[in-house]
This record gives structure tokens, sequence and C-alpha cells, in this order.
């Protein structure tokens, strides 16, 4: 996929004083940034994670996801270890987009799960493209990575671009009583490495990531 750089500048927040990095995709026109913190020039593999937009989780608080919970947890990591990458790809609701979306969750308050929800409305269970990351991590001079995500997916798709994905780190955060269908629907539909729970006390059965 083609990308181009547009500019960098300092962005200072609560975990830290990251360098934002922007890109345009040529063929759609989305924008999408890179968050770095310290030497990333390093050849010693790199703390990352690759987050794709939820505006409900990330900017409106919402507790029917655990995005906004993984974006926080993620900076946080990065800036207690001193050195790491954020790559924010602008693919909100697993690429289905923001209207489309709240369509997904009305359907959602009418009892289906995530996934349903999705197909209900025509679309694949998620839809999201990582291929705009080696292209990004390439400019920043990145290619190997210590990925932070509970998703089998997002690992196999860096592995087939070339991206080194030396490590898989668990970022199981942000579990509450809005998401704990949500997020048994992610570890037994889509097979993401998650501890599910039968209720907020009774932890069920572990679903344990094999590469470790």
């Amino acid at each position: 996929m083609s990308v181009t750089y547009i500019a960098s500048c300092k962005l200072p927040t609560p975990f830290g004083v990251f360098d934002m990095h922007g890109f345009q995709e040529e063929a759609t026109q989305k924008e999408h940034v890179a968050l770095t913190l310290g030497n990333i020039a390093s050849p010693e593999p790199i703390l990352a994670r690759t987050h794709s937009e939820c505006l409900t989780g990330d900017a409106l608080f919402s507790m029917r996801c655990d995005c906004g919970y993984q974006l926080d947890e993620a900076l946080r990591s990065i800036a207690s270890e001193g050195r790491g990458i954020l790559l924010y790809l602008r693919q909100e609701g697993r690429g289905i987009g923001l209207l489309n979306k709240i369509k997904a969750y009305k359907f959602q308050d009418e009892g289906a799960d995530t996934v349903e929800a999705n197909e209900k409305l025509g679309f694949a269970a998620d839809l999201r493209d990582y291929s705009i990351c080696k292209p990004m991590l390439e400019h920043l001079g990145i290619s190997r990575i210590r990925l932070m995500t509970n998703n089998p997916r997002k690992v196999d798709s860096l592995r087939q671009l070339g991206i080194d994905v030396v490590e898989r780190v668990s970022l199981e955060v942000g579990r509450n009583p809005h998401n704990q269908h949500y997020l048994a629907t992610k570890a037994g539909k889509l097979g993401h490495w998650l501890t599910t729970h039968q209720d907020d006390e009774d932890p069920a059965e572990l679903v344990v990531d094999a590469q470790k």
C-alpha cells in the first residue's frame, strides 16, 4: 500500500512527550498517525501497538468495548519503557466506519453480538487492512517489534507483511459489566487471546497464547 509521509511534531500527553508523524494513504486519502517515543532507530525490537480508531472508546469514554482502555494502557506502557511506537489507524468499527458502527450498536442493543451485528449489515466480522503498517514502520526505520495485542489475526497479518513480530505482549484491560459479552464474543468467535469470565467474580477458561 502506498502512503505519503506528511510531517512530524511534538505531542505532549499525560504519559509523556511523544513525536507524532502524519501519513496519508494515496488511494483513499485516509490520514493515519504514528506516535513514537525514545530511540526508535535502535536495532532492538521496539514495544509497539497498532490501534484502530474507535471514536466512541478513545474519545467518548465508551464502556461497550475495551479500545479506549487499550489505547491508554499502550501509551502508558510505552512511556514506562521509555521507547516505543503506536500506529493509530483510521479504521473505525473494525473497518465499517462510524455510522455503520452506530447501526451495528443498535443491533447489539437488540441482542446481536458484535460479529452478528456486522454480518446483519452485510459486512465481514473484521474488514481491517494492516498493510498500511509496513510503509509507516519502514519510513521510521522500524522492522522488529514487540506487539501489544490480544488479536492473533493482527500478529499473523503483520508477519505476512514481512514485519518481524518477535513477541506478543498481552493487552487485556478495561473489562467491565458493559463489555463482558463483547469480550467473550471476541474470544469465542474471533479467537482473541482473552481471559473470559462467566461473571465479574468467577474466571472461566484462559485462552492461552500459543506463541509464548
